[in-house]
């Protein structure tokens, strides 16, 4: 492993240590609204006050000076305190809000809304992509270990859903859904509908990994001891398909991140005012976000490092796909 690939899955890791601790990590719940402080600005922390003393982490609060700018100033009257709670994340305590990326139209708190936004899109794309390796990798087991006519029927269906465009495929099958869903019903369709997209090409790979690897000799060994079809499948095929199951993820997991921010940004998704952040870029475009808001904007950086944190931890040269030149 190298030390990109070392250093991103460092990064994945930590990231989805973020998404699970969300709720400890935000300084708001991401449903409450301050709405006295619509479109605020982010607040920036101070430890060196008005008069050039140093003191304990603060911020200065918001005053909104013009409701139709939206212009607002700090108040350096007074200072609020930062403080720790849960050992977690500084919140200012008191009926006055510390916006540390800024607020959204309705004054909801955007870094809780970004932190809570990644337990839905992370957690969708990593669901969907886990099932889709899983269905993958069955049906590639089966059609590369035991040929016939079941190699031919999956690897024809796999084919089908191969040569259509995945977006497309994406977006029809969630059209074809009923529009008006729970948070938790949308959750479980995404999953279905970008397992249904992804288990192809995983099918794929490992079926023709199996072919070459089922003639090798440990694996005529197993099968002259007595080993079943199972087990000859489970404890020494599969394991050869690991490598190529996990550059396989490091595609499908950022393909997915996209698709449900796509998706909930064009209303086919989660529905405001669930924070997932397609939800929250089209809460974002909706009120012209990157011209009067740019803070709004918050959630597509996290997509994009999203994305690259999983294309660092992707394998820098994959012998399947660059097999060594032995000349």
């Amino acid at each position: 492993m190298t030390r990109r690939t070392r250093t991103g899955v460092i990064l994945a890791i930590g990231l989805a240590a973020c998404a699970l601790a969300a709720p400890w990590l935000a300084p708001y719940d991401p449903g409450r609204q301050f709405s006295a402080y619509p479109f605020a600005p982010p607040m920036r922390p101070h430890v060196i006050d008005a008069g050039g003393s140093w003191r304990a982490p603060f911020v200065y609060p918001m005053r909104l000076v013009d409701p139709l700018e939206r212009r607002y100033e700090e108040d350096r009257t007074r200072m609020i305190p930062l403080r720790w709670v849960s050992g977690a994340l500084v919140r200012v305590d008191g009926a006055e809000p510390w916006f540390a990326l800024g607020s959204d139209a309705l004054g909801r708190d955007v870094l809780s809304r970004v932190a809570a936004g990644a337990r839905l899109s992370l957690g969708v794309a990593l669901l969907g992509t886990v099932i889709a390796l899983a269905v993958g990798a069955a049906a590639g087991a089966v059609a590369g270990y035991a040929g016939g006519w079941a190699d031919a029927a999956l690897m024809r269906v796999a084919d089908l859903v191969l040569v259509l465009p995945g977006i497309y495929v994406v977006l029809a099958l969630r059209g074809a859904l009923p529009l008006v869903l729970s948070p938790v019903q949308v959750f479980a369709a995404l999953v279905l509908v970008f397992s249904l997209v992804g288990w192809p090409a995983a099918a794929r790979g490992v079926r023709g990994i199996f072919i070459v690897e089922r003639s090798e000799e440990y694996a005529e060994a197993a099968r002259a001891v007595g080993a079943g079809p199972m087990r000859v499948i489970g404890r020494h095929l599969l394991p050869a398909s690991l490598g190529f199951l996990y550059v396989q993820a490091t595609v499908l997991l950022p393909a997915f991140v996209m698709a449900e921010a796509t998706l909930s940004y064009v209303g086919l998704g989660f529905a405001p005012p669930a924070p997932s952040w397609g939800a929250m870029l089209q809460d974002a475009g909706s009120a012209r976000g990157g011209a009067d808001a740019p803070w709004l904007l918050t959630p597509a950086i996290a997509i994009v490092m999203s994305v690259l944190v999983v294309q660092l931890a992707a394998p820098a040269r994959d012998p399947l796909l660059w097999p060594a030149d032995n000349s």
